[in-house]
């Protein structure tokens, strides 16, 4: 058995990895901001609701798949990892939709509904 050097096996490491650096280094969108997420913090101050949930874009509107956590201040939060761009969401509270008024801005949905707007850098 042939003892190897500490360069010697980083080299060789390095030529075990190298035909994956390669398809990385070719891919045009390796530093693309669309492959970045980030967690974002949705925060809903309606301290008398039983129940709010977050519904937007990223889970194909879908009123209780993104529940809110009551805090102590009465306040409802949510952190949820988004990717680079914009997104529309809206509230649901106690079933209503309601706009944040927070948000980055107001647009409209696919059925012209008033929605917030959320971007994300």
């Amino acid at each position: 058995m042939v003892k190897l050097t500490s360069y010697e096996r980083a080299a060789q490491t390095a030529l075990a990895h190298m035909e994956t650096l390669q398809d990385r280094l070719n891919d045009p969108n390796r530093y693309s901001a669309d492959k970045t997420i980030k967690p974002i913090p949705f925060g809903c101050t309606v301290p008398d609701a039983q129940t709010v949930c977050l519904m937007g874009d990223f889970n194909n509107w879908n009123e209780s798949s993104h529940p809110m956590q009551r805090q102590t201040d009465g306040a409802w939060l949510l952190m949820l990892p988004l990717a680079h761009g914009h997104h529309h969401y809206l509230f649901v509270v106690d079933g209503k939709h309601v706009l944040d008024p927070r948000a980055s801005g107001v647009a409209r949905n696919q059925k012209g509904e008033r929605v917030s707007l959320m971007g994300v850098s």
